[in-house]
């Protein structure tokens, strides 16, 4: 029988705080749900794999690399079995993204700790426990990528203005669970994932875990105070509105609802139909993926110096001119000298089930075809895992270019990385399915 530890710690930031968000401004005046990381711990003999998921934007690869370091001297493990993702929802100001908005590391460095004492008490909780798995549907996400009569693709717009021709991409409503009993039959963890986008409240003036914690919230009112952990899916290119009809206008309390509401139902649905595995057992593989980085011609960096030149005189400049600027400059300051970016990709076994992570904002397409792919039937897929690194667009999203298909820094790799994190997810499936 596998072990399995958990745990959960508050990692909200002081309020007067910047929140993150790459064209608002705005700081915390309150707390309207607290931020969240949660861990979840599997050791099956010499295999185990630690998964912990924080309600924040994403973190940076050299910070996660660090704090992967610091868990696994507290804890035991080995550091690459430490898995550390986001929910993406509006946290602290932890990715620059913002010229306006500076890396908060005097929160990084408390974030540091509290996930390492996080993983130490995680380890201290394993005892022998099944786990269930399962997979079922819930509609939480919408393709976000709009096409336009002029050749142009875009983020956001759609149905009812003039020129829009239909949305760029496909859709994944598909929802995967995995939880944990003691030997009581007692729930004691819950790891569960879909994609969408988390800005039910991007550029409000509070800290929120979104619809992640709302769900969260819910799990806990109907299975008690358990650990909930929250993985994204494949969601570069996906949010929480349809934009390719017409619909209903909503409030931004509607909104969380509609997207909070499901996944907790689903979730606990797929608890019902699929009880827990005897003899379930844990292997891990993973792979360092170097792929190439593109870089900002040299009118756009001499366009982005003259803007962010204006913005340092106090000028007025557009939000996205600001996040282009930005954008082309860091990603030049960052890899001119050497244009290459390492991906982490892992795969994960447990019993009939697998898990994929990367750390990108993976395009829709590319997550369906890791799973269309898979040997294995059951084959979820996590997002920004393993370190931030930004946008992950599809061949037809750089050609049409605009926000999340122009290379700025967090779109920085070459259009090709998405295919090449494809097959090497499929690479690692393959050596699980070898290996059983």
């Amino acid at each position: 029988m596998i072990k399995v530890g958990s745990g959960s710690t508050v990692i909200t930031n002081e309020l007067g705080t910047d929140i993150q968000g790459a064209t608002v401004g705005g700081k915390a005046k309150y707390v309207r749900d607290e931020l969240e990381a949660g861990a979840l711990c599997l050791v099956d003999g010499g295999a185990e794999v630690m998964f912990v998921s924080c309600d924040l934007g994403g973190l940076e690869p050299d910070f996660t690399a660090g704090a992967r370091e610091a868990m696994a001297a507290a804890s035991g493990l080995d550091p690459r079995s430490i898995i550390i993702g986001a929910t993406h929802t509006g946290g602290p100001s932890v990715i620059p993204s913002n010229y306006l908005k500076p890396v908060d590391t005097a929160y990084l460095d408390r974030l540091k700790d509290k996930l390492t004492g996080l993983a130490a008490r995680t380890m201290e909780s394993l005892t022998p426990s099944r786990v269930g798995v399962g997979k079922g549907r819930a509609k939480i996400g919408y393709n976000r990528r709009t096409c336009w009569r002029d050749g142009s693709h875009k983020m956001g717009g759609g149905c009812g203005q003039p020129g829009f021709t239909g949305n760029e991409g496909p859709e994944d409503d598909e929802q995967f669970v995995l939880y944990a009993v003691d030997g009581d039959s007692c729930i004691t963890a819950i790891l569960h994932q879909n994609t969408s986008h988390p800005c039910t409240f991007y550029g409000a003036d509070f800290y929120s875990a979104d619809y992640p914690g709302l769900a969260r919230s819910l799990l806990r009112d109907a299975l008690g105070e358990i650990p909930v952990l929250f993985f994204n899916g494949a969601f570069g290119d996906m949010g929480q509105g349809k934009l390719d009809t017409r619909t209903f206008g909503e409030t931004k309390e509607t909104k969380l609802r509609r997207c909070a509401l499901p996944l907790a139902g689903e979730t606990l649905r797929l608890i019902h139909e699929n009880p827990p595995l005897d003899g379930v057992s844990v292997e891990h593989y993973h792979e360092d993926l170097e792929v190439a980085v593109r870089l900002p011609a040299r009118e756009k960096l001499a366009w982005a110096k003259g803007v962010l030149e204006r913005v340092d005189q106090g000028e007025p400049v557009p939000p996205f001119d600001i996040v282009f600027a930005h954008g082309a400059t860091l990603l030049q300051k960052r890899f001119g000298a050497n244009p290459v970016g390492t991906l982490p990709i892992h795969a994960i076994q447990i019993g009939p089930a697998t898990i994929v992570t990367q750390p990108t904002e993976l395009f829709c397409q590319f997550g369906l075809d890791i799973k269309r792919r898979s040997p294995f039937p059951l084959t979820s897929v996590f997002s920004i895992c393993d370190g931030y690194s930004g946008y992950c667009p599809t061949y037809d999203a750089v050609m049409a270019g605009g926000y999340s298909g122009e290379p700025i820094y967090w779109t920085r790799f070459a259009p090709e990385a998405g295919y090449q994190i494809v097959d090497a997810a499929c690479r690692l499936l393959s050596q699980l399915k070898v290996a059983e």
